[in-house]
């Protein structure tokens, strides 16, 4: 049983920065891989970026150079900082944890970016 929160989100300008934070509780937290994912009003949800187990990142090109994933093994949080914002960035942010047998979501934090 994993539970994800998310966190940091908030109303920022455009060109700001901003980090979010995925709490994970559990026991004992091993997982495959890890990931952000937004979705905006009328769109699907997409992927953002993705972290695995062996630290390997992968980013959708319209985030890549401009966010960063990372994972706090100590803390069990992931991060996601964003930097260079535009108003394209907003949605509701969610993060997900990919673990032996099971996929797991949190509620989402809205992100949103004035220009």
């Amino acid at each position: 049983q994993v539970q994800l929160v998310e966190s940091g989100g908030g109303l920022v300008q455009a060109g700001g920065s901003l980090r979010l934070s995925c709490t994970v509780s559990g026991r004992r937290f091993s997982y495959n891989a890890m990931g952000w994912y937004r979705q905006a009003p009328g769109k699907q949800r997409e992927l953002v970026a993705t972290i695995s187990a062996a630290g390997t990142t992968n980013y959708a090109g319209s985030v890549k150079g401009r966010f960063t994933i990372s994972i706090d093994n100590t803390k069990n949080i992931m991060y996601l900082q964003m930097s260079s914002l535009k108003p394209e960035d907003t949605a509701v942010y969610y993060c997900k944890a990919i673990v032996p047998g099971a996929d797991y979501w949190g509620q989402g934090t809205q992100v949103t970016v004035s220009s």
